[in-house]
């Protein structure tokens, strides 16, 4: 991963202490006419958040899967999206690929629209999101944006289990915990520990207690609900126990890379080992904190009871080159009282 200075941060806005308001009517599910798959897992997702079967969107990606989108393509993708769109806040992409529109991610482009600036310099600054730390609890509404989130299909049984994480994450408060490694890879770890929480940290609202720790990985930990590093591949992750609506991610140059041709770990690989949320860059972003989610704001807005969508978009400054993937309406905490920390 290339380095890049980091400026500091200044989060001033107030977070507001009330739930999401975005229902299953507000996502647009989106499948993939040219394979089986994708269509049977958008079904899935149907039945399981009960969306209104007039939100099923099939469109025709290119017959042979590439990872990325040409422009042409994209613009062709998006024309169709926009004829069958009316009203929803979120779109809810069923593939695997494709997943990038040259340097952009597909989430980002089909979110804020397509930032050919950013590839003439990929380690460039990047563009503001109008949504970061937002307090928009109706990101059309408010903003003319639709939150975008891949759900990528590892495999049929995996991926609707992962749809069933998102479900289960509303029915019960389990004591939990978050880690937030500070590990030996500096250029991955360093740009986001000024944003760890204090450790021992808890917030007896939420039974949940927060671990900041100088350490490479955590193992056989039971009630993970967050966790957050800085590596290129991340160890023991599967002797982990991950409660259903769990954010986990690693700041690496190309984790939203999800066909894994290189040596960094994929974000897809999160969900295969149990989260329900994560994120990663499909092209080089260099080290910038803005590029990545801040778990300050992580936090403080899925605390609040924003859904994982909200949050983990509220969280990325510059999230252009950045690929949101999970289930979007996971809210484990919707229902809890305010927050208060000890």
């Amino acid at each position: 991963m290339a380095t890049a200075i980091a400026g500091g941060m200044d989060i001033s806005k107030k977070i507001p202490l009330r739930p999401s308001l975005l229902k299953p009517e507000d996502v647009a599910v989106i499948y993939n006419v040219n394979d089986a798959q994708s269509e049977e897992v958008a079904k899935y997702y149907m039945q399981a958040r009960q969306v209104p079967a007039e939100n099923l969107i099939g469109v025709e990606l290119p017959r042979h899967a590439k990872d990325a989108l040409s422009v042409s393509e994209f613009e062709s993708l998006k024309a169709q999206l926009d004829a069958k769109l009316n009203q929803q806040q979120v779109l809810l992409l069923v593939w695997r690929t494709p997943f990038a529109v040259q340097c952009n991610s597909l989430t980002s482009a089909l979110t804020l629209g397509l930032d050919l600036n950013q590839c003439r310099k990929t380690c460039d600054p990047g563009r503001d999101s109008p949504f970061f730390n937002s307090g928009s609890l109706r990101p059309w509404a408010d903003h003319h944006l639709r939150l975008s989130m891949l759900l990528p299909i590892s495999t049929v049984e995996s991926t609707k289990a992962l749809i069933d994480r998102g479900v289960l994450s509303e029915f019960s408060l389990n004591e939990a915990d978050g880690y937030f490694l500070k590990t030996r890879d500096v250029a991955r770890s360093k740009p986001r520990e000024a944003f760890f929480p204090q450790d021992g940290m808890t917030i007896k609202s939420k039974k949940l207690t927060l671990h900041t720790l100088n350490q490479e990985s955590i193992e056989k930990q039971t009630a993970v609900m967050f966790y957050f590093t800085g590596q290129k591949q991340v160890d023991f992750m599967l002797t982990n126990t991950y409660l259903p609506g769990a954010i986990a991610d690693h700041l690496t140059s190309s984790g939203g890379v999800l066909a894994n041709y290189n040596d960094q770990m994929p974000a897809s690989r999160w969900l295969d080992a149990g989260a329900t949320g994560s994120y990663g860059t499909v092209s080089e972003p260099c080290n910038y904190w803005q590029k990545f989610p801040n778990p300050q704001i992580v936090l403080g807005h899925y605390l609040a009871g924003e859904t994982l969508i909200e949050a983990y978009w509220k969280s990325v400054k510059w999230p252009m080159q950045g690929q949101f993937v999970g289930e979007p309406l996971a809210k484990p905490y919707a229902k809890n009282a305010p927050l208060t920390a000890e």
